[in-house]
């Protein structure tokens, strides 16, 4: 998992840096290495935190 990973609790909003297209998405849980996220325009998604960094959104 990568250090950024790591630190996402839910209510944290992402990108996801290889689709822009999906909007911004809320953390809605972080265990074990697995992320779900919630996007505007994909709907949840579950992520191994290993090979996807998710970029943490600050101006939403």
């Amino acid at each position: 998992m990568t250090d950024l990973n790591s630190i996402l609790e839910p209510g944290m909003l992402v990108r996801h840096p290889e689709h822009p297209e999906w909007g911004i998405g809320q953390v809605q849980s972080n265990a074990g290495g697995k992320i779900t996220v919630n996007f505007r325009e994909q709907g949840k998604v579950v992520f191994d935190g290993a090979r996807v960094a998710l970029a943490l959104v600050f101006d939403a």
